[in-house]
């Protein structure tokens, strides 16, 4: 120590122990794990940058193996993705995100264009949680009933709200308004940069508002290896049940990743 003050930029601190470079996340624990980000740092701001380089968020990726359309992870693995339909109140939003980061779960948020419109601090506040931002579509109709021009203009508007914000199309990409999409919508989701279809193979209903006891029974009595769960961001019983609904995976010796985490 030679008692000089140098700064020490908050965000993209450099995890020693992995060797690579965290862009908007935490800093490094004693045992080298990444650390939830320090609180101060999110902002609404959209620039992601270390030392004035801009690092953009992480795109999509081509799994070997899998099909077009993912509903799940291997099934031999420990591992769940809880994934996230990305619209409502923001506020809701947030306390979702501080739920799962205090229990050291990480999301997939699939953001509606329009939201990110009206809440561009949210793209930010996801991806410094560490957790997997991608497109839900621009207005979130039902894309499935859409000409090829307008299904494709649909996707195309959210990868131009996610690269403005982020410097990335996003990591990956689901159909609104139903739980698969059609050889149309997954062609024009490949010519749109996104090499995979986002599916689940466990539906919360949630977006019913059906209490929270019956979406922790529903996501509970489905979940298993592998699982890909869908859940909204925007519903009280989202979370109220998500607490529960942590403690159950935990208990399970299942960890909550990404779902990029989940097929790597």
């Amino acid at each position: 120590m030679d008692g000089r003050r140098t700064p020490v930029p908050r965000r993209g601190l450099l995890c020693a122990a992995a060797g690579v470079l965290l862009p908007g996340a935490g800093g490094c624990g004693p045992d080298g794990t990444q650390q939830p980000p320090d609180r101060k740092t999110r902002s609404g701001d959209s620039d992601r940058s270390v030392r004035g380089a801009v690092l953009p968020a992480a795109g999509p990726r081509r799994f070997p193996g899998q099909p077009v359309q993912i509903e799940h992870g291997p099934r031999d693995r420990p591992r769940v993705a809880l994934t996230f339909h990305g619209r409502g109140d923001p506020a809701l939003a947030r306390t979702v995100l501080a739920q799962a980061e205090r229990a050291g779960a990480r999301l997939t948020v699939l953001a509606v264009g329009s939201w990110l419109d009206r809440h561009p601090g949210m793209a930010r506040r996801i991806l410094d949680g560490g957790h997997d931002l991608g497109n839900h579509t621009q207005t979130h109709l039902d894309i499935n009933a859409m000409d090829g021009t307008r299904a494709y203009e649909e996707i195309e508007a959210c990868a131009r709200r996610l690269r403005r914000l982020t410097g990335s199309i996003g990591t990956w990409f689901r159909p609104s308004h139903t739980r698969h999409a059609t050889p149309l919508v997954q062609d024009l989701a490949r010519r749109a940069g996104y090499p995979h279809v986002l599916s689940y193979d466990v539906e919360s209903l949630d977006f019913t508002s059906p209490g929270v006891a019956a979406v922790t029974r529903k996501v509970a009595g489905e979940l298993r290896n592998g699982s890909v769960v869908s859940l909204h961001f925007g519903y009280r019983d989202t979370i109220a049940a998500l607490p529960l609904l942590l403690t159950e995976i935990g208990r399970r010796r299942l960890r909550a990743v990404t779902a990029t985490e989940l097929l790597t």
